[in-house]
């Protein structure tokens, strides 16, 4: 593997979780530790020295990520989970997924009015995940800094639902298809 190629430490497993998907795993980025070094870096970069004040990850990969990038910025780390995993008062929201519905939460206090937040997660495909956790955290009054995955599948769409909400997208690599 060549851990200077981001895209290279991807590993693409077709037909995975059904029929016609490719799969982007990113555990084998994970596990080389140049690679995962030089994604968080990529990551942090365009906002080192910015006051962050809490970066906020998707469950489960975005946790991962988001500590790291978490820790590179001197930031608090706020974790987005699927309903019914957090154990304090939450604030919830329904996003539509392939076959229906789903909800994610986080903390009521998990964030105040006015913080600045970078949203973090492995990948962004339809968007639907990330738009709902942009609209979660601006409803508490969070400024979403920006959006930022390892990841792009830019033929799903993702990117512009977004963007739509006024928050930029940062991604590192993209593949075609989905």
């Amino acid at each position: 593997m060549n851990t200077g190629d981001l895209a290279g430490a991807i590993r693409s497993i077709p037909d995975y979780p059904k029929p016609g998907i490719i799969f982007r795993d990113i555990t084998t980025l994970l596990g080389d530790a140049r690679a995962f070094r030089r994604a968080v870096d990529e990551l942090v970069q365009p906002w080192a020295g910015s006051k962050i004040d809490q970066v906020a990850g998707i469950e489960a990969r975005g946790f991962i990520l988001g500590g790291a990038v978490a820790h590179q910025l001197s930031a608090g780390f706020v974790p987005i989970r699927k309903k019914g995993k957090l154990p304090h008062d939450t604030v919830s929201i329904a996003y539509s997924l392939e076959y229906g519905l789903d909800e994610m939460e986080m903390h009521k206090d998990a964030v105040e009015p006015g913080e600045q937040v970078i949203l973090v997660d492995d990948l962004i495909a339809t968007g639907g995940t990330a738009e709902a956790a942009v609209k979660l955290l601006q409803d508490l009054g969070a400024h979403v800094v920006t959006a930022v995955f390892v990841i792009d599948l830019p033929d799903l769409g993702g990117r512009a639902k977004i963007e739509a909400l006024g928050v930029p997208v940062r991604t590192l690599v993209s593949f075609d298809g989905h």
